[in-house]
């Protein structure tokens, strides 16, 4: 998360609140702390018939629509709500630094 933005700004950037030019601060937001949400990492997709999936093994490669370096997507609940890259974090472990808030584009 950038280092400008506090919770309150990536709830609205997730939900807006209802009503434009109100503000949100981190007490409204204790009631859904404890509510798990799913947080999906999207390096890249790419599309296959079964027949080539089917015949994938050990040590194939699937490429990706995207290119090294490149921007990953971050999703929570299905929903785009950020970009970022992939950092390592033990010797073998990963993880994902945001780069970038994206802004829901609420339309109803």
């Amino acid at each position: 998360m950038p280092e400008d933005m506090d919770l309150a700004e990536l709830a609205d950037a997730i939900a807006p609140p209802a009503e434009p030019g109100t503000a949100r601060s981190a007490r409204d937001l204790e009631a859904v702390y404890d509510i798990p949400v799913t947080v999906s990492a999207v390096l890249g997709k790419s599309t296959m018939q079964v027949a080539q999936l089917l015949k994938l093994g050990r040590g194939a490669v699937v490429e990706l629509d995207r290119k090294l370096g490149e921007a990953i997507d971050i999703y929570v609940n299905n929903r785009l709500v950020a970009r970022g890259e992939v950092v390592m974090v033990d010797d073998n472990r990963l993880g994902v630094t945001m780069t970038e808030i994206v802004k829901a584009d609420r339309a109803f």
